[in-house]
């Protein structure tokens, strides 16, 4: 466990989507293998949705936040474990 845990902090405040539109599915899920540049949640301000996408390698470790949660800006939302 030599590596830092990779965390995906949140842009803006707004609210956190786990998905890119109701009833689709999970963007991504704990245990699941990512890389770089792949969309993993989303972020809607003020009728703005945003995609978050991993600038790191690794698998999801945990997903800290409940799909449609309000979030604060620089709030940590997903951990990853860099490969």
């Amino acid at each position: 466990m030599g590596e830092k845990t990779y965390i995906i902090i949140s842009p803006v405040m707004g609210t956190f989507y786990r998905s890119t539109a109701p009833g689709e599915k999970f963007l991504v899920e704990e245990g699941q293998k990512i890389n770089i540049s792949d969309i993993v949640c989303m972020i809607e301000s003020m009728k703005i949705f945003t995609e978050l996408r991993s600038e790191q390698s690794g698998i999801v470790k945990k997903i800290l936040v409940e799909n449609e949660d309000p979030v604060m800006k620089n709030q940590a939302l997903i951990e990853i474990e860099p490969d």
